[in-house]
């Protein structure tokens, strides 16, 4: 089995550790786990009438990598006759026990409980959420629209939480994330016949995802057929990772930061900015948080982490420091590329004379702009950029009216002609030359698509639109 990198290890956001299928190996099933890659695991228990939640709380006592969350599960709904569940989940929470609570929610598919009943439990939990503080994990099946009535009507986006083992369709999907919860995949998204979840993965931002088991259930390819176990959530993020046109590591490496974040594992102490960081076999670098514009869609003006590397610069680098950030390899990567949360050219000087190092070196050499660079600098500056491969220029309309809402340009009427002319003129010293837009909801696409091909004559690339939440 591939091994993740032991810097980016992936959590196992839902497991049922205490499950009597674990009972002869428990611990070698957690070791395995850790050997595989995996860090924590959520272990999800779900109400007994006689134990409680005590196993599942013995498991997570008994191992440090192990974290407990716990609720009524809707098959057990209509054994809960009194507040004694409520009460416990409560005294947990409040002994800082609980990671979560749930799961719950409604599953329309067996019915083992009333609707009417399911759906109480289900809006019993989301006020204790909301009361103690914890997010939620919700389970939804055949309910997509109840289910989201509920957690809107009863304010789940209070808490927080994550729909788990998500098999909804778009529509529950979007309106999920509008309020501001993620979404976990099983070892579903590796069945043969599971196109509609994957169909639904590669819409949601890799920023939204979690990964887990939900053993000893779901097994994903290839281990279909055989009890499932934490270990198994490196296939599916695997998956993940080929449907998103990432790296595993880059998978565990998000997963794990939105993990961490919702259930509030990540260490206590402020994260350090990236000057130079990975995506897929590229090194992208950071090297200002200043832009020309203020576009409406840029994630920077809620989160400066991007694939979960936070880039929010305590000052700008100069050429040493980005040389010591990239380190002694620079060769090992597909390309070198000038992006972080700011306009790289905003920076000229800095990027010549580092570009021209690095290609000195045999590196690719790619730059992502807003493509403003001469009118902020006042000449065209494309001729002192014939050391780079590829250039990204971010047309991002079709128009000039269209490019002053979405990107706020301080350049008014002169910004679009400008990029235009970027763009044609680009072709003379760069080899490839590319257009973007990112697909913001009612944007044409189309139409700019016909601008960057057909009128300039640039490839076309359409760009993820994260607005969520």
């Amino acid at each position: 089995m591939e091994m993740i990198d032991r810097m980016e290890r992936l959590i196992d956001s839902h497991a049922h550790l205490d499950d009597p299928r674990f009972d002869t190996d428990r611990r070698e099933v957690i070791a395995r786990a850790k050997e595989a890659g995996v860090k924590a695991i959520i272990t999800v228990g779900c109400w007994d009438g006689e134990r409680g939640f005590d196993g599942t709380l013995s498991v997570a006592a008994s191992d440090e990598c192990v974290f407990a969350a716990a609720g009524v599960h809707p098959h057990d709904a209509k054994d809960v006759s009194g507040p004694e569940p409520f009460d416990l989940l409560r005294r947990l929470a409040a002994e800082g026990r609980l990671v979560a609570i749930g799961e719950t929610g409604l599953d329309y598919h067996y019915t083992h409980s009333p609707r009417d009943v399911q759906r109480d439990v289900f809006i019993r939990h989301i006020r204790l959420a909301r009361e103690v503080g914890l997010p939620l994990i919700v389970h939804s099946r055949e309910a997509d629209q109840e289910t989201i009535e509920i957690l809107r009507g009863e304010g789940a986006e209070e808490a927080g939480g994550v729909i788990h083992c998500f098999s909804g369709g778009e529509k529950m999907a979007r309106e999920a994330l509008e309020m501001g919860l993620y979404l976990s995949f099983t070892g579903v998204v590796t069945f043969p016949k599971a196109e509609g979840v994957r169909a639904v993965l590669k819409g949601v931002p890799t920023e939204r995802i979690l990964v887990e088991t939900d053993c000893p259930y779901l097994a994903p390819v290839p281990h279909r057929g055989r009890r499932c176990e934490p270990a198994h959530v490196v296939e599916t993020a695997r998956r993940i990772a080929e449907l998103k046109g990432l790296s595993l590591d880059d998978v565990a490496r998000i997963t794990t930061l939105n993990a961490e974040t919702i259930f509030g594992l990540a260490e206590d102490t402020e994260p350090r900015a990236r000057i130079a960081y990975v995506i897929r076999n590229s090194l992208y670098l950071n090297i200002t948080n200043r832009c020309t514009n203020y576009c409406a869609f840029c994630a920077k003006f809620r989160d400066y982490t991007v694939k979960g590397h936070y880039l929010k610069l305590e000052r700008e680098p100069d050429f040493a420091e980005v040389l010591k950030a990239v380190g002694p390899e620079p060769e090992r990567y597909d390309e070198v590329v000038f992006c972080g949360f700011g306009e790289p050219l905003i920076r000229l000087d800095l990027v010549k004379k580092v570009g021209m190092h690095l290609k000195r070196r045999g590196c690719r050499i790619r730059i992502d702009t807003d493509g403003l660079a001469n009118l902020v600098h006042g000449r065209n500056v494309l001729p002192e950029l014939m050391f780079v491969d590829c250039i990204s220029v971010s047309l991002n309309a079709p128009d000039s009216e269209t490019y002053q809402k979405l990107c706020k340009t301080p350049f008014g009427d002169r910004a679009y002609p400008a990029i235009l002319w970027f763009l044609r003129e680009a072709k003379k010293y760069i080899p490839k030359v590319v257009a973007s837009v990112v697909a913001v909801p009612g944007l044409d696409v189309e139409a700019a698509r016909k601008v960057a091909e057909e009128e300039i004559g640039v490839a076309f690339r359409v760009r993820e639109y994260n607005e969520v939440g």
